[in-house]
C-alpha cells in the first residue's frame, strides 16, 4: 500500500512538472504570461482529464511559493524604503479594503438572498487581491519598481495584514457565535509579540548566524540556513495567528540591509519560482467544473462585476492620493482579481455555517477566474493609458538595486586598492565577496559590499550584473577567476571584463578568452618598486620613468609573441644582466677596475 501511494505520488509529481514545462513556455511565447500557462495546465490535468485529483494537498505545499516570494520582496525593501510607502500602505490600502468590502457587501445583499453576515464575508473576502498573481505579473513585465508597481505592492501588503482581523471576525458572524471562547485581546497580544520577537531576532541574531555559517564555506549549510530563516519566520507568524507570508516578509525586511541579502536571494529564488508555479497549477486544479456548468450565468455576471468594482475603487483612491491618470489606471488594472486569502475566508465561513459549501465553491470559482483574467487586465491597462513621456521607471536609490558603474567581484588587497581609484573618480561600485569576515570588516568602513559567491549566476543576477557598465574580477584564486570569467562570457557575452590575473600564464589564458583587460596582480607594483630603487641609487626620476616604460613595452611585446608562439618565446626581451650604454667611439685601450689600496701598496714597495 505504501509502495503504491509512493508510486502514485511520484507519477503525479511527474505529471505536474511536465505540464508546467509545456504550458509555461507556450503561454509565454503567445504573450499571455507564464501565470496563465500554469493555470491552464492545472485545469487540464485536474478537472478536465482528472490525472491529479488531490488539488488541496498540492495547494497546501505550493503556498510556500507565496511565502518565498514575500521574503524576496522583503529583501529588496529596506526599512527606510518601507517607511516611505506608509502613506500608500495605510492610506490607499486601508481605504481600498474598507470601501471595496462595503461596495461588494452591498451588491451581495441586493443581488442574492444571503443575509448581512454572509454578504459581509463575501464582500470583504472578494475585496482582497492575489499577492502571488499580481506580483508575478509585475515581475514578468519588469514593472515592480514602476510607480504603479510600488503602489500595487503597498495595497497588497495592507491586504495581507487585513486577513488577521477578518479571520477574527468570522466566529462572531457565525450562527453560534456566543459559544466561542476566543479572546480577541489575547490573540492580538500574541500577534504583536510575535512581530516584535521576529524583528528583534532579525536585527540581532540572523546576521551573526549567517556570518558563522558563511565562514564555514559549506554551501549546503548556507542553503539550509536560508530555508530555516524563511520557514522559521513563517511558522512563528502562523503560530501567532498571522499569515506565513507576512512572517517571511518581515524577516526579509530585517535582512534587507545585511551583506548576505544577495546570497540569500540566490539561494531562495529557485524554490520561490518552482513553488509559485506549483501554486498557480494548484489553483487551476482546484477549479470546480461542476459549479462552472451549473452556475455559469452567475459567474459570467459576477466575475466582470467584481473586477470592475475593484478597479474603480483603486483608480479613484489613487487619484485622490495624488497619482496621475496612468499610474492610477495601471494600479487599478493590476488588482481587480480575488485573492488566495479569500479561499481561506470562504472555507472558514462555510465551516462555521455562515453559508453552505456550494456557495463557498461558487466564490472560489469566481475568484479563480478573476485571477486567470489578471494578465489580460494588465495588458488592457497598458493599452488604455495615455501617452506620457514623463512616466518612467522609478529609481531605487538604496542598496545594489540601482545601476552601477562597476560590479567588483572579490575584495581582498588587490580589490581594495582598485576600488579606491574608482571611488575617488566618483564611480558607483557594488562589491561581492565570499568571505564573511572580510564583508563584515569592509562594511564597517562604509563600503557597499555584499556576501555572495561570484561563481553562481543567481548571485550575479541579484547583485545587478545586467545593470553594471563593466565587471571587475579581483579574486585572488586563479581557478575561481577562470570560473567567473567563463560564466560571464557564456551568460553575459556583451559584458566588459577587467580581470586580475595570477601570473604570466594566466594572463595569456585570459587573453585567449578575449577579456577586455587583464593585469598580473604583482606586475605594476613590482615596476614601481624597481623605479623607486633606481632613484635611491642616483638615477633621475625622469630616467627611471623611461626605463620602467621600456620594460613595460618589452613585456607587452613578449606577451603578444607568447600568445602565438608559446610561453618559451620572447626570451631575448628579458633583462638578465645590467644594460650598459654603448659609447659613441670605442676607446683605444680597454679599461679595468683598479683597487686603490693595492696600487698604493705596490708604489710603497717599489720605493
Amino acid at each position: 500500500m505504501a509502495g503504491g501511494e509512493a508510486t502514485a505520488l511520484f507519477s503525479e509529481a511527474v505529471l505536474i512538472l511536465g505540464a508546467a514545462v509545456v504550458a509555461a513556455p507556450l503561454f509565454k511565447k503567445l504573450g499571455l504570461g507564464t501565470v496563465l500557462g500554469y493555470l491552464a495546465a492545472g485545469v487540464v490535468i485536474g478537472p478536465v482529464l482528472r490525472l491529479v485529483t488531490d488539488a488541496e494537498q498540492v495547494l497546501q505545499v505550493s503556498e510556500l511559493g507565496v511565502v518565498f516570494l514575500l521574503f524576496i520582496i522583503g529583501l529588496e525593501l529596506k526599512p527606510s524604503r518601507l517607511w516611505s510607502l506608509r502613506r500608500d500602505i495605510f492610506g490607499i490600502g486601508l481605504l481600498q479594503v474598507f470601501l471595496t468590502g462595503v461596495a461588494l457587501t452591498s451588491l451581495a445583499v441586493f443581488l442574492t438572498d444571503k443575509g448581512i453576515a454572509a454578504s459581509a464575508v463575501i464582500g470583504f473576502g472578494l475585496a482582497l487581491s492575489s499577492t502571488a498573481f499580481a506580483l508575478q505579473v509585475l515581475e514578468e513585465r519588469g514593472e515592480m519598481n514602476r510607480q504603479h508597481g510600488q503602489k500595487s505592492f503597498a495595497i497588497l501588503l495592507f491586504q495581507d495584514l487585513a486577513i488577521v482581523p477578518l479571520l477574527a471576525v468570522i466566529p462572531l458572524l457565525a450562527p453560534f457565535a456566543t459559544e466561542t471562547d476566543s479572546n480577541g485581546l489575547i490573540e492580538f497580544g500574541k500577534a504583536v509579540g510575535a512581530i516584535v520577537l521576529l524583528i528583534v531576532a532579525g536585527r540581532y541574531l540572523l546576521t551573526p548566524l549567517l556570518r558563522i555559517i558563511g565562514n564555514t564555506g559549506a554551501r549546503e549549510a548556507m542553503l539550509a540556513t536560508a530555508l530555516l530563516v524563511v520557514l522559521g519566520s513563517a511558522y512563528l507568524m502562523q503560530l501567532a495567528g498571522l499569515s506565513m507570508a507576512m512572517g517571511a516578509f518581515i524577516a526579509g525586511v530585517m535582512l534587507a540591509e545585511s551583506s548576505y541579502r544577495h546570497e540569500l536571494e540566490a539561494d531562495i529564488e529557485p524554490f520561490r519560482g518552482l513553488l509559485l508555479g506549483l501554486f498557480f497549477i494548484a489553483i487551476g486544479m482546484s477549479l470546480n467544473l461542476g459549479v462552472l456548468i451549473s452556475e455559469w450565468l452567475t459567474i459570467i455576471i459576477a466575475v466582470p462585476l467584481l473586477m470592475i468594482v475593484k478597479s474603480l475603487v483603486v483608480f479613484v483612491l489613487c487619484r485622490i492620493f495624488g497619482s496621475d491618470y496612468n499610474v492610477s489606471l495601471r494600479t487599478a488594472m493590476v488588482l481587480p482579481q480575488g485573492g488566495e486569502f479569500g479561499f481561506v475566508l470562504f472555507s472558514a465561513a462555510a465551516g462555521m455555517s455562515i453559508f453552505d459549501q456550494d456557495t463557498s465553491s461558487l466564490l472560489i470559482a469566481i475568484t479563480t477566474l478573476s485571477m486567470a483574467l489578471t494578465p489580460l487586465s494588465v495588458a488592457l491597462g497598458s493599452r488604455l493609458e495615455k501617452a506620457d513621456p514623463s512616466v518612467d521607471m522609478e529609481e531605487d536609490f538604496e542598496g545594489a538595486d540601482e545601476s552601477v558603474d562597476v560590479l567588483m567581484i572579490g575584495f581582498s588587497r588587490f580589490g581594495q586598492i582598485a576600488s579606491q581609484a574608482l571611488l575617488a573618480g566618483g564611480k558607483e561600485v557594488t562589491i561581492i565577496d565570499n568571505s564573511a569576515d572580510r564583508v563584515q570588516s569592509a562594511g564597517k568602513f562604509g563600503f557597499r559590499i555584499y556576501f555572495g559567491d561570484g561563481t553562481r549566476k543567481e548571485v550575479l543576477e541579484a547583485a545587478g550584473i545586467r545593470r553594471a557598465r563593466l565587471v571587475a574580477i579581483c579574486t585572488h584564486n586563479m581557478q575561481v577567476t577562470d570560473r567567473i570569467v567563463d560564466l560571464i562570457k557564456a551568460e553575459y557575452p556583451e559584458q566588459k571584463l577587467y580581470v586580475r590575473s595570477y601570473d604570466r600564464t594566466h594572463s595569456l589564458s585570459l587573453r585567449a578568452k578575449e577579456v577586455e583587460y587583464e593585469l598580473r596582480e604583482t606586475f605594476e607594483s613590482g615596476l614601481l618598486f624597481g623605479a623607486s630603487t633606481l632613484e635611491a641609487l642616483g638615477v633621475s626620476e625622469e630616467q627611471s620613468r623611461d626605463i620602467v616604460d621600456d620594460v613595460r613595452r618589452l613585456d607587452e611585446q613578449r606577451l603578444r609573441i607568447q600568445a602565438s608562439e608559446g610561453l618559451a618565446a620572447g626570451g631575448n626581451m628579458i633583462h638578465t644582466t645590467p644594460v650598459k650604454p654603448e659609447p659613441l667611439t670605442k676607446p683605444k685601450q680597454e679599461g679595468r677596475i683598479v683597487n686603490v689600496e693595492e696600487r698604493h701598496s705596490k708604489k710603497g714597495a717599489n720605493a
